[in-house]
């Protein structure tokens, strides 16, 4: 049911990639991701100077209403998507040319800033269970902590200590490697590149069984949007 309408996660992939017959347009919404997962796609945003490039491992949050186009992607493309609400108006501009003239960077949509990360020299620190470090997006400053968006990469092939969250939502998509995901006393699973899961609030977890290579994308929300 997309917790209960609340959140949309989408895992799109392009096989043959080129030019893209996108417009500009943008989105009614509360919030919205968008992680290049492989390949490599050519965007450009209202206000954020000249069209560039993702490549792996880059995210950007689309705040509100800001117009964006997508241009051209490589082959074997693939993104992952969340937003907020699941099902939101997407509207079509027939004004706006891209890119604008004017660069505004610090510019505000709805209360949030554009916001996009690069992978390449991201600074890993120290993540909140022993064993794992991670990246941090800067997603939760750029919508004042309406969401964090960070991914996370084992150390050592290690087990976290049990934990919860107190939030709406908790989601994890696994870039690379595997883990296994511990619920409550009897339910475990086994999660592989490509896989996903959500763990709801005040349900105890773990991880185990992680590999050497384990990367995950990790998204969380408080309590109330």
């Amino acid at each position: 049911d997309r917790w209960g309408g609340a959140y949309i996660a989408s895992h799109i992939r392009i096989p043959e990639g080129g030019p893209v017959a996108d417009y500009v347009h943008h989105h009614h919404i509360i919030f919205q991701l968008i992680y290049c997962y492989k390949g490599w796609v050519r965007v450009v945003y209202e206000d954020q100077g000249p069209e560039f490039v993702m490549q792996a491992g880059d995210c950007v949050l689309q705040p509100p209403h800001i117009r964006h186009r997508v241009l051209e992607c490589s082959d074997e493309f693939e993104v992952i998507e969340i937003g907020c609400p699941a099902e939101h108006a997407t509207l079509v501009d027939h004004e706006l040319s891209l890119p604008t003239e004017q660069r505004h960077p610090e510019r505000d949509f709805g209360g949030q800033g554009f916001c996009f990360h690069q992978a390449a020299g991201a600074n890993w620190s120290t993540w909140r269970c022993d064993g794992f470090e991670s990246r941090d997006t800067g997603i939760a400053r750029a919508t004042d902590n309406i969401v964090s968006v960070s991914v996370v990469r084992s150390t050592t092939a290690s087990s976290s200590s049990r934990s919860s969250h107190a939030g709406e939502l908790l989601f994890k998509f696994i870039l690379q490697g595997s883990m296994t995901l511990e619920c409550g006393e009897n339910e475990r699973w086994h999660l592989v590149a490509g896989d996903a899961c959500t763990i709801p609030a005040g349900k105890d977890y773990c991880l185990s069984d992680c590999s050497d290579d384990l990367e995950f994308l990790e998204v969380l929300t408080p309590s109330s949007l």
